[in-house]
C-alpha cells in the first residue's frame, strides 16, 4: 500500500513528479506518464477510475472494507504495471476495472475455499469418534472372546469361583459361603484360576 500512499499524497521522498494532468489528458496518457514513474499522472487515473473499482469490489464481494482491500490491491498493481497496458485492448478504464474485477473473485473464491476446507475438516473430526468408537468397540469384543475363550480352559470349579468373585462382585467369603467350600479353598481356586487365566491371555507378571 505504501507505493499507492506515495504516490496518490505526492510525498514520497525523491519521487518523480511531472506537470498535473490537464483537462484535455486522456487517461491512456496519464497511465503512460505513471508508467514512467510520474505520481501526478497515476493521481489522474486513480482519481477517474477509483471510484468505479469500488462499486465493482462492493458488488461482488457484498462486504465493504473487503472492497476497500480490493480497491487499494488493484491500484497498487495499476502502478507496478502501468508499463504493461496495451491500448489496443481496450480503454484504461476497462482495464483497471477487469483487474479489479478479477482480484474481487479472486477473493470470493479463496473465501470459499477456505470456507470448504473447514467444512471438509470438521466433517473428518466429526467422522473421528465415530471410527474410534468402532474400533474400540470391535477391540473390546476381541477382548472379550479372548477372556472367554481362556475362561473356558479353566477347571470348572475355578471358572466358577472366578465369576462370582470378579464378574458378579462377591467377595472371597461370600464366594465360600455360596458354594459352601471352606475360604481357603475358594483362595486357592481364584489364585491358580487367575494364573492359568493371565498365561492363557499371554500377561506377563509384574
Amino acid at each position: 500500500m505504501d507505493d499507492v500512499t506515495r504516490a496518490r499524497t505526492g510525498a514520497g521522498a525523491g519521487a518523480r513528479t511531472g506537470a498535473p494532468p490537464g483537462a484535455g489528458e486522456s487517461l491512456a496518457d496519464a497511465l503512460g506518464r505513471a508508467a514512467g514513474g510520474d505520481e501526478a499522472g497515476f493521481v489522474a487515473v486513480y482519481e477517474a477510475v477509483a471510484p468505479a473499482v469500488l462499486g465493482v469490489a462492493r458488488a461482488v464481494l457484498r462486504d465493504g472494507a473487503q472492497a476497500e482491500e480490493v480497491t487499494q490491491e488493484v491500484f497498487v498493481e495499476v502502478w507496478r504495471t502501468a508499463g504493461r497496458y496495451r491500448a489496443d485492448r481496450g480503454s484504461v478504464r476497462t482495464w483497471v476495472l477487469t483487474m479489479a474485477h478479477r482480484r474481487a473473485v479472486d477473493r470470493v473464491r479463496s473465501a470459499q475455499a477456505a470456507t470448504d476446507r473447514e467444512r471438509r475438516a470438521a466433517r473428518l473430526e466429526a467422522a473421528v469418534p465415530e471410527f474410534d468408537e468402532v474400533t474400540e468397540a470391535a477391540l473390546e469384543h476381541e477382548e472379550r472372546t479372548r477372556v472367554r475363550r481362556c475362561l473356558e480352559a479353566l477347571t470348572p470349579r475355578q471358572r466358577q469361583s472366578l465369576i462370582l468373585a470378579y464378574y458378579r462382585g462377591r467377595t472371597q467369603r461370600e464366594v465360600s459361603e455360596e458354594l459352601a467350600v471352606p475360604l481357603g479353598t475358594v483362595k486357592t481356586r481364584l489364585r491358580d484360576g487367575l494364573l492359568r487365566l493371565r498365561d492363557c491371555l499371554g500377561v506377563r507378571g509384574g
